[in-house]
């Protein structure tokens, strides 16, 4: 929903800003440059040096670069405003990640480009980012940045019509959601291209709702390839310098023939504002999330079940390692394929399914890319001695559970709910919210706006450890204990929540 400003990456202290995005502008550019062995001109979209001198009557325009209005006027009636209310003020990712919590240490420079209105208190907080129709039968995706905590999100096409949105799915590991608006005659969609065939280099344009302007088209190039700011497990984001700000977030940055090979999601700025340096995610993330959004509503990984840290040159000579090469396994969870396998905590994992692992991110999108059920081989070092061992993908945990239901096959209209997102306590977000290592409990994902767990008080960021009389530490607990409330016809829940290491009890009423 919104956008942020990066300043330095969420879990490092390597690098500074991140916001979220809007449009960019039009570049155009006239060259006539004068060498000593001759001149410099246009020639499609290539510079070609050439020793003949320009001929005498030619002007600048036989020279002047083509520009990129053609490709901007095909494209920019599939960019949408993505505008969203909130009825209390949550966080809603404005600082950092959205996994983060609203008090976490992070560089005022790192942010998200969203643009975000309304005060620190309740009671309602609006917010506009950017999307793309990806379907002509009203299919958009934007960042799930956009669109987090909110209780209406509205869809603006570029003709001007306001459409109430529902949330298909959304990924909060890539930052990803997917809305479905209701038309009556197909929209102008675009596709979505082969970003992995992107140089650095190339032409883009940022296309997005910049500080509200709407239809703003920016003009740069690629500037690197697979930056990591830290804001994720999955970061692979290509580096742009086309101008985008707030308002940006989830606008589609197009190649120069008019496909999608990113989705602009955060900036570097100390200041907030654009300074040349920006980031999307690659076309080949969205397509794969956006795909299970389509189909299930949630993107499924694959789990291996590792705390993992890369291997520096002191663990590599320590653990008689020629090269500081590979993952080291930290600890095995409890439950997870890893532990049920012949992995030991001090392997150190040199390639996965024969792939060279030189980063811990390697090795978590390797796996996450990777069906449940599948034989994974890993070439691992142990004592000294290489071996390999084969063990069988898992599925990760399931997040953001809703409870709850008291029946599967209840109508959905029909369903007493709460209105909690609830994810496992693993040690990967023990980590991520700063929480000790000994926290138990069920963390609160998301609270929907003006639900009843929202009216009693349970606010996103907070762990439920008890309902009832019993201890919880999985959601399936907590969807269980719904259920049996509801068979006892009881008007209530009862929940033991934490919040800042403050327990408290709080009761919630079912409502249909």
């Amino acid at each position: 929903m919104s956008q942020r400003r990066i300043t330095t990456p969420t879990r490092s202290n390597a690098m500074a800003p991140w916001l979220p995005l809007r449009h960019p502008g039009l570049v155009s550019a006239t060259l006539a440059l004068a060498l000593a062995s001759g001149a410099l001109y246009w020639s499609g979209r290539t510079a070609v040096a050439s020793d003949q001198p320009m001929p005498a009557d030619a002007s600048a325009a036989s020279v002047a670069f083509p520009g990129f209005a053609d490709v901007a006027e095909r494209v920019t009636p599939a960019v949408v405003n993505v505008s969203v209310k909130a009825e209390r003020a949550q966080p809603m990712g404005l600082r950092g990640h959205p996994a983060l919590p609203p008090d976490a240490d992070v560089p005022e420079s790192f942010r998200r480009f969203f643009e975000q209105r309304g005060r620190a208190m309740p009671r309602e907080v609006t917010g506009q980012g950017s999307g793309f129709v990806v379907d002509s039968d009203g299919y958009v995706v934007t960042n799930h940045h956009v669109i987090e905590g909110a209780g209406e999100v509205t869809v603006v096409l570029n003709d001007g019509t306001s459409h109430v949105a529902r949330v298909i799915g959304r990924d909060i590991k890539t930052d990803l959601a997917l809305l479905k608006i209701d038309v009556d005659h197909p929209l102008v969609a675009v596709e979505l291209g082969d970003s992995s065939k992107a140089r650095v280099g190339d032409w883009v344009l940022a296309v997005g709702n910049p500080f509200g302007l709407g239809g703003s088209v920016n003009a740069g190039i690629i500037s690197a390839r697979g930056r990591d700011i830290n804001s994720g497990p999955y970061d692979d984001y290509l580096q742009i310098d086309a101008p985008i700000n707030r308002g940006n977030s989830g606008g589609p940055l197009f190649d120069i023939e008019g496909r999608v090979i990113g989705v602009n999601t955060a900036i570097f700025s100390p200041s907030g504002g654009n300074v040349g340096i920006g980031f999307a995610i690659p076309a080949e993330t969205v397509e794969r999330v956006v795909a299970d959004l389509r189909e299930n509503g949630r993107v499924e990984r694959g789990w291996l079940g590792v705390q993992i840290q890369p291997v520096t040159e002191e663990l590599a000579a320590g653990l008689g390692l020629e090269d500081a090469t590979g993952v080291l396994i930290a600890d095995l969870i409890a439950g997870s394929p890893a532990a049920a396998s012949d992995l030991r905590t001090g392997d150190v994992i040199l390639s996965a399914s024969g792939q060279q692992l030189t980063s811990a991110k390697d090795l978590a999108k390797l796996v996450a890319a990777t069906k449940a059920g599948t034989p994974m081989t890993l070439h691992i070092m142990r004592d000294g001695t290489a071996r390999d061992l084969t063990l069988t993908i898992g599925s990760m945990p399931e997040e953001d559970r809703v409870a709850a239901t008291p029946s599967d096959d209840a109508d959905a209209s029909e369903r007493p709910r709460l209105g909690l997102y609830l994810s496992p306590l693993t040690p990967e977000l023990r980590a991520e919210r700063g929480l000790d290592a000994d926290a138990v409990g069920v963390f609160v994902a998301q609270v929907e706006a003006d639900s009843p767990a929202d009216r009693a008080g349970v606010e996103a960021g907070s762990l439920i450890s008890m309902v009832g009389t019993e201890s919880v530490d999985t959601p399936d607990q907590v969807v269980a204990a719904v259920r049996e409330a509801i068979e006892e016809k009881r008007d209530s829940l009862i929940l033991r929540v934490e919040k800042d290491g403050r327990p408290l009890f709080i009761a919630v009423p079912f409502a249909t």
